[in-house]
């Protein structure tokens, strides 16, 4: 399965001030995070941010707070619980023309999502991202997890849930693959701002 930007969303999961200096390589997952923004910007594609207890963690990073549209504060580990699910989620629409106009199999069920690919980065890998990560799974989201954007304390922690995210159904990308995805083709209006971005 290819990344649409048409279809996708972007979720940045926990990036906060006070979380950030004890993140293996720290810099570059925050690096990363801020190219993906910066891509979703130029893709037109909607940016979520969350925060795991504000109060005691602080604020996402100010660069990637930045480029998030909307963030949510939340206590559960799984954005889901506090409401992520509402906001990926297109709001119902009322059907329009007659309800017998199309044979069932062909209409979409009322309120379904427009974007259903979720992009998904963040700290801490094997806590918030793969709880946020595993129920939007459970809620039938197409899910690609930015692994060059995903930070545990250790690696070992990392990376143990790169391989349960995998075993569940993600798909495991690079921040290159989701810009180069999103593109799909060298004359795209904005292949050299990209480009520029991933270098």
């Amino acid at each position: 399965m290819l990344l649409d930007a048409s279809r996708s969303q972007l979720v940045l999961v926990d990036y906060q001030l006070r979380l950030l200096p004890a993140i293996f390589e720290s810099a570059a997952v925050v690096g990363n995070a801020v190219r993906l923004g910066k891509l979703a910007r130029l893709m037109g594609v909607p940016a979520w941010g969350t925060e795991e207890n504000p109060s005691g963690l602080g604020e996402n990073a100010p660069e990637v707070r930045a480029l998030c549209d909307r963030t949510l504060g939340k206590m559960h580990f799984s954005a889901l619980q506090d409401g992520l699910g509402e906001w990926l989620r297109a709001p119902a629409k009322a059907p329009q023309g007659n309800a017998r106009s199309l044979p069932k199999h062909l209409q979409k069920p009322v309120g379904a999502s427009e974007r259903d690919m979720i992009v998904i980065a963040g700290c801490e890998t094997h806590v918030c991202l793969l709880q946020t990560a595993l129920d939007l799974l459970d809620d039938e989201f197409d899910v690609c997890v930015v692994t060059d954007a995903c930070g545990s304390r250790t690696e070992r922690n990392r990376d143990a849930a790169f391989d349960r995210l995998a075993g569940a159904g993600a798909e495991l990308v690079t921040t290159e693959m989701v810009a180069f995805e999103w593109l799909r083709t060298a004359g795209h209006p904005h292949f050299k701002a990209v480009l520029a971005l991933m270098k």
